[in-house]
């Protein structure tokens, strides 16, 4: 099966997977060496390691389509590309980061309905459907297209218009849909009853705090992606150590992977 054909079979197998998000070629590999099925890039991640505001079209679509299909062709795992608005604000350019994404391998993309403009920071719901519409005819058949409302994450805490929205990005053709920063379980609930049968995605889980994956399943959630929430982590494992490393210590390098451990995950040259 192509990569795309692998990635659709994910959603539609039983109870839901997890999709981590690595940002660079190592951390792919040490995703792939734990046994994830898929992997997605993280706009947060590529924006942060670039010195960069997210979702503030700061980084291009060629850099973040490059850094994704960098990990697909060094995992051969289907990748889902975090693309952020489409990288424009018109139909057309969504259509044209589809076809970006498609040349380069990927088996998936997520398009968004922000502007990237902080003063009127999410697309009103026509041009926001008539965006997806666009890239789902591209797609099809294709590429895996996810649709995200991302009202919660820009102070418009509206389900109603979420769940309205995710809708009508369903019935003109998104293959998945993701409304990140949900308030609790039962507004996920509410999604995905909504929009059923398609599979919808959940970024960790609701705003009070990450719950187990079965948790998630047993709500009908299909995909559990981690966003930038994995390059956080890491953050913090690099804040702490900065610490112990200022006041002296050094036993946290006890625990780093060998260098060898990390060649080893490697394609041959």
């Amino acid at each position: 099966m192509t990569p795309y054909e692998t990635f659709k079979a994910l959603h539609a197998s039983p109870g839901a997977f997890v999709m981590p998000n690595p940002w660079d070629g190592m951390s792919a590999l040490m995703m792939k060496a734990e046994g994830f099925q898929a992997i997605a890039s993280s706009s947060l991640a590529i924006a942060f390691a670039m010195g960069v505001p997210d979702a503030r079209a700061a980084v291009t679509r060629e850099a973040a389509i490059a850094n994704a299909a960098l990990m697909a062709r060094l995992t051969g795992l289907p990748v889902n590309g975090d693309l952020e608005d489409g990288f424009g604000p018109e139909p057309e350019d969504c259509v044209a980061t589809v076809e970006a994404a498609i040349a380069a391998g990927l088996a998936g993309l997520g398009i968004e309905d922000i502007t990237t403009d902080p003063t009127r920071p999410i697309h009103h719901f026509d041009h926001a459907v008539a965006r997806i519409k666009a890239a789902a005819a591209a797609a099809k058949g294709r590429i895996l297209l996810t649709a995200r409302a991302d009202n919660f994450l820009h102070g418009r805490p509206d389900l109603d218009d979420t769940i309205r929205r995710l809708v009508a990005f369903a019935e003109v053709g998104a293959d998945v849909l993701y409304a990140p920063g949900l308030p609790d379980m039962a507004a996920i609930e509410a999604v995905v009853r909504a929009v059923a049968p398609l599979p919808v995605n959940v970024v960790g889980g609701p705003r009070t705090g990450p719950v187990p994956v079965a948790t998630l399943a047993a709500a009908g959630v299909r995909r559990v992606s981690l966003g930038g929430a994995l390059y956080r982590h890491c953050m913090g494992a690099l804040s702490e150590a900065a610490k112990q490393m200022r006041g002296g210590e050094l036993g946290f390098l006890a625990a780093a992977p060998t260098t060898g451990s990390l060649n080893r995950l490697l394609p041959p040259a």
